[in-house]
């Protein structure tokens, strides 16, 4: 068994065939945003997102993960995914509206908690202990259900099934969660032979530790986590925001609240480059998905980003839910380095 094979990432824009830019066969799974045709069983797992793309001619994008070798495909329940020695890419969608649900229940709590029970029921057939990543789309993400926001009810039905297969809430994925205007639970997936080092902000609290405000079960991620990867590592870090401590900041003022997000990503760097004696992770080596709330402010946040981190960085835009409804841009990223330069 080789669970050194690098995984790698490839965003590509429209008109560009995912199937030719990479061979099909050692593309692990993909994630189409915008505009995207219907998946065929003979394409590699893809998470297909309806979120507007903003800033470019383009009306779908495709990011592909990869690997060296030839994947192994394969269903379990409602997923479909693709594996190699060394790590697992999978997808599941679930349409509420078929879910049965007793009266006065909520359809998003259950299909969270289905879900991520097909996740780990997976995980533990396959031998992929460790869930490294995860990206959640759900519909009405604000609307609100059995006396309930729909986000909350997610988190309970997430929180549930980490309870259920005893995987304690200190110890799960790095992710984000957005909203879409309709569609099915969609969630995509990447895990591990290999643990993950988790990364906290020392300026926010934990998002598993979250006061009972924010819902009657906190969001279930961490902030950031670094993964060995072949002769160097992956940093993946979740949706991010402008919150410190626990609270919204900048009401009202996107570019003030980009700023604070960036704030908050260059955190989460200084605690991810704690352990390297070299070779540091820094602003300038992420890749962006740039998730925001108004059409109309996209040219604000891009400015504001571009002013503090450079204008030749690799970034997707897009039109998107936030968590909360007074946060007006989220930031997730991804980067690759080289182990060399690690303290022992």
């Amino acid at each position: 068994m080789n669970i050194d094979v690098p995984l790698q990432f490839m965003p590509l824009a429209h008109g560009t065939n995912p199937l030719t830019a990479v061979a099909p066969e050692m593309i692990l799974g993909m994630h189409c945003l915008g505009l995207c045709t219907a998946a065929n069983t003979h394409t590699p797992p893809t998470q297909q997102v309806s979120l507007p793309i903003l800033g470019q001619a383009a009306d779908a994008l495709h990011e592909i993960w990869h690997v060296a070798d030839a994947c192994q495909a394969g269903q379990f329940e409602s997923i479909a995914f693709r594996r190699t020695d060394a790590v697992l890419f999978g997808t599941i969608s679930i349409d509420e509206a078929s879910l049965h649900v007793a009266e006065g229940a909520s359809s998003l709590l259950a299909a969270a908690e289905s879900a991520y029970r097909q996740i780990f029921a997976l995980l533990a057939a396959e031998g992929f202990p460790h869930l490294w990543r995860t990206w959640n789309y759900l519909p009405a993400i604000h609307a609100e259900e059995c006396g309930l926001e729909r986000y909350r009810q997610f988190n309970i039905g997430r929180h549930q099934a980490f309870g259920a297969f005893e995987r304690p809430v200190d110890s799960s994925p790095a992710a984000c969660a957005l909203g879409v205007d309709n569609g099915p639970l969609s969630i995509a997936f990447i895990a591990g032979r290999r643990p993950s080092t988790r990364i906290e902000n020392p300026r926010q609290v934990s998002a598993f530790a979250y006061p009972s405000q924010y819902g009657p079960r906190s969001p279930t991620f961490t902030r950031a986590a670094t993964v060995a990867n072949g002769d160097g590592e992956i940093l993946f870090i979740s949706g991010t925001a402008s919150i410190v401590g626990h609270e919204t900041q900048h009401h009202g003022d996107v570019a003030a609240q980009t700023r604070e997000t960036v704030a908050n990503l260059a955190a989460l760097l200084e605690q991810a480059n704690l352990k390297r004696a070299a070779q540091h992770y820094t602003l300038q080596d992420l890749i962006y998905r740039v998730y925001i709330r108004h059409a109309s402010d996209y040219a604000q946040v891009r400015d504001t980003l571009e002013s503090l981190v450079g204008n030749d960085i690799q970034v997707l835009y897009v039109q998107a839910e936030v968590c909360r409804r007074d946060l007006l841009v989220e930031i997730e990223a991804v980067a690759f380095k080289p182990l060399k330069g690690m303290l022992s």
